[in-house]
């Protein structure tokens, strides 16, 4: 008998002792539950679950299953019977219906003759067959069994009319289970997790249970919008945006912050009361800065689609950035003032002007 099971003690230890006892340490779905499934992995460690898989022989009706491990949970106070499949096991299907499709379904099943009165102590690979329609539905899975496959068999199937097409009449049902702690590997699962800080892979992305929903983990940063504060070095003709355009977004990733910032000023924009090249622009970080850094970043100066400087953006305390003009005019065309940007340099800056830039720096914290 190649279908293990491993809870008939026949000594003075009970069944019942022996299935809740040495599944404690399985993923819990109660204080004393364990849930369902296939214990994961392969022997080259290339698929998720290689346990109690379904292949079919071309051109027949028959498929094997191959060997692995399982769990199955019962009642809580029942138990959890764990099974072993160590060798290959065939399946045969009935041949389809003259008319209708059907939908047969394979389960790992456990007999327990104390519970269910059949007279049986065994766990089986079963094909549960279903009814053959116009619209066939899967059958219901019989007493306590783990669904393993759905399997599409075609009006008309048999050996001798090319059998079941297993490329794609397998639907797989099999979940998996793994130690308490470890990560449990999933495609569709939708079951809650049995403990806040419970992890698992869902298709290669690692997620933890809070306790009330699972959340990717480590929890991605987002992009944020920010309104800079415009202020000047001096202190003095400080200056406002009003109806300027200000489209400002950072986001930041442990210590590293990436922002980029676009500002196009407007016909209410005040550029300072009697300011001077001295009144260096400053514009607040959307995060603190860990130091005073001479180059972060880069900003395009505009006038128009033909005038365009460069300018480097360097952390001038650790609250703000200044632009430090780094080229002339894209035009050729001479500069009104190098150095620190401020409302007169490069040029004496109008509605319609733009910065536009990007930088990368270290959040203080």
């Amino acid at each position: 008998m190649p279908v293990r099971s491993g809870w008939l003690s026949p000594d003075g230890q009970t069944r019942e002792d022996t299935r809740l006892v040495s599944l404690g340490a399985l993923t819990p779905t109660s204080p004393v539950a364990t849930r369902s499934g296939i214990l994961p992995g392969s022997s080259d460690g290339q698929f998720r679950i290689s346990g109690f898989t379904l292949t079919g022989t071309t051109g027949g009706m028959s498929a094997t299953v191959s060997p692995g491990r399982a769990v199955v949970q019962s009642t809580d106070a029942r138990g959890a019977y764990p099974v072993a499949l160590t060798e290959y096991l065939p399946l045969t299907f009935t041949d389809g219906n003259p008319q209708y499709n059907r939908i047969d379904l394979v389960v790992l099943r456990i007999h327990d003759h104390d519970h269910d009165g059949e007279g049986r102590y065994e766990a089986t690979v079963e094909i549960v067959e279903g009814t053959a329609a116009a619209l066939p539905t899967v059958p219901t899975a019989p007493g306590l069994s783990l669904p393993l496959y759905e399997v599409l068999v075609p009006a008309n199937a048999s050996a001798g009319t090319g059998g079941i097409p297993w490329s794609t009449a397998l639907t797989g049902r099999r979940t998996a289970t793994v130690a308490v702690g470890g990560i449990l590997p999933v495609t569709t699962d939708t079951s809650n997790g049995a403990y806040p800080g419970q992890y698992r892979d869902l298709n290669g992305r690692l997620q933890r249970w809070s306790g009330t929903a699972w959340a990717d983990y480590p929890v991605l940063p987002t992009w944020q919008s920010w309104t800079p504060t415009w202020t000047t070095s001096s202190g003095n003709a400080a200056p406002s945006y009003g109806n300027a355009t200000v489209s400002c977004r950072y986001v930041k990733s442990g210590t590293t912050v990436h922002c980029n910032f676009t500002i196009v000023f407007g016909s209410t924009t005040n550029f300072g009361t009697s300011p001077t090249a001295s009144d260096n622009w400053r514009f607040s970080l959307p995060v603190p800065a860990a130091a005073v850094q001479s180059v972060v970043g880069f900003a395009e100066l505009g006038v128009d689609n033909t005038s365009r400087v460069v300018s480097r953006v360097q952390i001038a305390t650790t609250n703000t950035f200044e632009l430090v003009i780094s080229s002339g005019r894209s035009s050729g065309a001479a500069l009104a003032n190098t150095g620190l940007v401020d409302a007169l340099s490069p040029w004496t800056w109008a509605s319609g002007n733009a910065i536009l830039g990007t930088a990368t720096y270290e959040a203080a914290a």
